[in-house]
Parts: C-alpha cells; sequence; structure tokens
C-alpha cells in the first residue's frame, strides 16, 4: 500500500483559526494539554502505567485520554501492519490526533511501543516543547518476555509474528527521555512519581 506524502499539501486546504483558543480550553478545564507519551517493549507495562495514572488523574478532576495502540489499529490505523513504513504512518496519525486533543486542551496518554527514535521525535516536532513528555518504561526484555500478557513473543519465537519488536525487529530506546520508569517497579510506586512529574511541570495544581 502505498502510504501519503505528509509533506504534499493541498493548496486550496488552509489552516482556520477559531474564536475559542486552546488557552480558553485550558482555563475551562483547570489545567494545561499535554501529551504523555508512553514507549516501550510489549509487555514492558506502558498501558497498564498509562491506565492507572489516567484513573488517578480523572480522580481529581483532570480532563483525560488514553490513546492505546491496540485501540487505534482497531479504527484509524485498521488499514496498518508492521512494517517500518507502516510503524511511522500509525505514529504519524497518532501524533495528529494527540496535537488536535493537546488543542482541546487534554492531558493525553499514549501507550504505543513507538519503537524508532525518528517517529517519537516526529510527534515531539509536531507540539510546543512544554507539551510533550516523553515517558520510558524501561523493562528488560527477558522480563516482558516472561510476562508475555497476549501470548506474541511465544508467537514472535515460533515464527508466527514477524517484525515483533524485540525479537526480530529492533527497538530503539530513548537516549534521554523526559521521565525514566523502571518497569519493574509496582504501578502503585510509578503512578505516584508521574503524578510529582506533573505537578514539576505544572501541568497539574500541587
Amino acid at each position: 500500500m502505498a502510504l501519503p506524502d505528509a509533506n504534499l499539501k493541498d493548496e486550496n486546504v488552509v489552516w482556520h483559526p477559531h474564536a475559542v483558543t486552546r488557552a480558553d480550553r485550558e482555563q475551562k478545564h483547570g489545567h494545561k494539554g499535554v501529551v504523555l507519551w508512553f514507549t516501550g517493549l510489549s509487555g514492558s507495562g506502558k498501558s497498564t502505567v498509562a491506565g492507572a495514572l489516567e484513573q488517578a488523574l480523572h480522580a481529581i478532576g483532570v480532563s483525560t485520554y488514553l490513546l492505546d495502540g491496540d485501540n487505534v489499529r482497531h479504527g484509524l490505523c485498521r488499514d496498518l501492519g508492521f512494517s517500518d513504513d507502516d510503524r511511522r504512518e500509525n505514529i504519524r496519525r497518532v501524533g495528529e490526533v494527540a496535537k488536535l486533543m493537546v488543542d482541546a486542551g487534554l492531558v493525553v496518554l499514549t501507550a504505543f511501543i513507538s519503537p524508532h527514535r525518528a517517529e517519537r521525535d516526529m510527534v515531539r516536532d509536531l507540539l510546543d516543547k512544554d507539551q510533550f513528555i516523553e515517558i520510558f518504561v524501561d523493562t528488560p526484555l527477558a522480563i516482558c518476555e516472561a510476562r508475555d500478557p497476549k501470548g506474541l513473543y511465544k508467537k514472535a519465537r515460533a515464527g508466527e509474528l514477524k517484525n515483533f519488536t524485540g525479537i526480530d525487529s529492533v527497538y530503539q530506546a530513548p537516549e534521554a527521555p523526559d521521565v525514566h520508569l523502571d518497569g519493574e517497579q509496582l504501578v502503585t510506586h510509578l503512578v505516584p512519581q508521574l503524578l510529582d512529574v506533573l505537578r514539576r511541570h505544572a501541568i497539574i495544581k500541587p
């Protein structure tokens, strides 16, 4: 499948500014909009941590939305596979959706393997400097494979899954993530750490 060239734009398509601004929406929500980009191997715990953090934020009145890798591939990215080109397009689409959600004043949590640094940097470049926080859930491959909640590592080792990150497809770990989490810790320890990060970044109130 030929993927669209993100650099090609119809000259008749223009961006329309709205009377209600991001600042207006943030004021309404009572907090800033931001993307919390969770990255890590399959089974690292990124979806679990992101979900637990969303629950904690919701409990204190923060407007959130969680974009999960599997859920997105049911609809928005259902036409994509797992080749390098398809992975890039998957992350590009998610980045554009996340950008719109930040404009709506939401705290957007994303849980994607997003194995390549270039794709994560692509999303970072879509947003203002203070609107993107990269969170690396650092869990050793052996631990991820032992957890194997979906049985994917077993299938990959058996040759039933191709281009599986960590087995026959590379994962480029963040070199300088904004937040570096030990994925072997309990979620109950990780969520307070992340809430502290959001307070330090003035995303949520102390």
